[in-house]
């Protein structure tokens, strides 16, 4: 095994960028829509439910076989800016309007910009916006959230 791939990756500089996911799986422009410079994202999670399952004569524990797989919320931190883009993407939720699934790109990338690794999120859909709490004594910059949740995590190398 190189060093390289054994040294720690850095997680102080990441990208994240979103472009159309047609639910029907059906092809489309991959034109990004919006992207950022995020200060933070959490959620990057899979967790899968074992089923535990008893068999007659076995009398030293079950036998557990895999179930479901289940995504985490991802939730990402912006400073507030006077791009709206993330914002009506969530607020053509509440308009009753039909919501474009989104796939999301994350990138990990070194302290030169280049893509060390990634993730995609697949038909992501945003769940919950929150802007920046407003505070007249604070000096802190802004910070606003966007909720997503998504149907498929898949992982890549550089």
């Amino acid at each position: 095994m190189s060093d390289a791939k054994a040294a720690p990756i850095g997680v102080f500089n990441f990208h994240v960028a979103f472009s159309r996911d047609p639910v029907d799986g059906s092809g489309g422009d991959d034109a990004t829509l919006c992207q950022g410079a995020f200060s933070e994202l959490t959620g990057l999670e899979a967790t899968m439910e074992p089923r535990s399952i008893r068999e007659g004569g076995r009398n030293w524990g079950s036998v557990q076989r895999p179930g479901g797989v289940n995504f985490a919320t991802v939730v990402l931190k912006r400073g507030i800016t006077r791009s709206r883009d993330l914002w009506q993407w969530f607020e053509l939720l509440g308009q009753g309007g039909y919501v474009n699934r989104l796939k999301a790109e994350i990138e990990i990338r070194n302290v030169t910009g280049e893509r060390v690794m990634g993730w995609t999120l697949r038909r992501a859909m945003p769940v919950k916006f929150k802007a920046a709490d407003l505070n007249a004594r604070g000096t802190d910059v802004g910070v606003e959230e966007l909720h997503i949740v998504h149907e498929g995590l898949e992982h890549s190398t550089s």
